[in-house]
């Protein structure tokens, strides 16, 4: 739930300092992970250990904050595991080289195919597929860099993730237009988790950074119908009291159901 970089302290104690990782889980299922970032590790203490485990992950792109997890993911180290892995190619690079180019000597000590669990990639842009008994939609959405937003609906409740969004500029200030494609993916869902990484006073000094301010994610749910707005990919520089402030500012004015704060360890239940 924090962007660009781990930041754990006390300061941010109750919001959590761990980049980007959701989990959505049905029982009976495989779950469904959204990111690999250094939260993984600790969703990872709740899955078996024993090679039985099986899921497939959604990542948005290939930055650091969203993929750093893997290796340190210990279902999938064991023997008899299965990861398999959907994102967009980036730089003339698939999915599958990009892991290899960063997960690699001397910048890692071992690479995706030493991981002892079997690790599958695929390419995924701009499409619809299944996944067990879950629809999954694709769309690309404004960062810097190749991203995905995704859409998932499944046991009869329905998600967005747009983890990171690059809202336009207009004069230099945050415009209000939305992209066609994000407008798709959030269209009336139950849960809209969206980047809502600035105010407004520090969106125009990092304007082309890839992100957006608060109260931009909460035009996007407005507008696309969204139910529940959960404000995501906190800033690393801002504490619980700032991630406070940021919550109250959008409740005050969000026009949706309910508006909420990603932390470590939330969990939403969907009837």
């Amino acid at each position: 739930m924090r962007g660009s970089t781990p930041c754990s302290c006390d300061a941010n104690r109750r919001y959590g300092g761990n980049t980007a990782c959701v989990a959505l889980e049905v029982p009976g299922e495989e779950p469904i992970v959204l990111d690999l970032g250094t939260g993984l590790r600790f969703w990872g203490e709740t899955q078996p250990d024993d090679g039985t485990f099986r899921a497939t992950a959604l990542v948005t792109h290939i930055h650091w904050d969203h993929v750093q997890g893997l290796p340190f993911f210990v279902p999938a180290l064991k023997p008899g595991a299965r990861l398999d892995i959907y994102g967009p190619p980036d730089e003339g690079l698939s999915l599958e080289a990009a892991f290899d180019e960063f997960m690699r000597p001397p910048f890692f000590p071992v690479r995706v195919r030493d991981l002892l669990g079997e690790i599958v990639f695929h390419d995924l842009v701009d499409a619809d597929i299944p996944i067990g008994n879950a629809k999954v939609r694709a769309r690309s959405v404004p960062h810097t860099g190749s991203t995905n937003g995704y859409r998932v609906e499944w046991g009869g409740a329905s998600v967005a993730y747009i983890s990171d969004h690059q809202s336009p500029a207009v004069d230099g200030h945050e415009g209000d237009t939305i992209a066609e494609s994000v407008l798709e993916l959030c269209d009336g869902v139950d849960v809209l988790i969206h980047d809502a990484q600035y105010w407004a006073s520090e969106w125009t000094a990092k304007r082309d950074w890839g992100h957006c301010t608060a109260d931009y994610a909460a035009r996007v749910a407005r507008e696309s119908g969204a139910r529940r707005l959960v404000l995501f990919h906190h800033d690393p520089g801002h504490d619980d009291a700032e991630v406070d402030r940021m919550l109250q500012h959008v409740q005050a004015d969000a026009g949706v159901d309910e508006v909420i704060a990603a932390a470590e360890g939330l969990t939403i239940s969907l009837g």
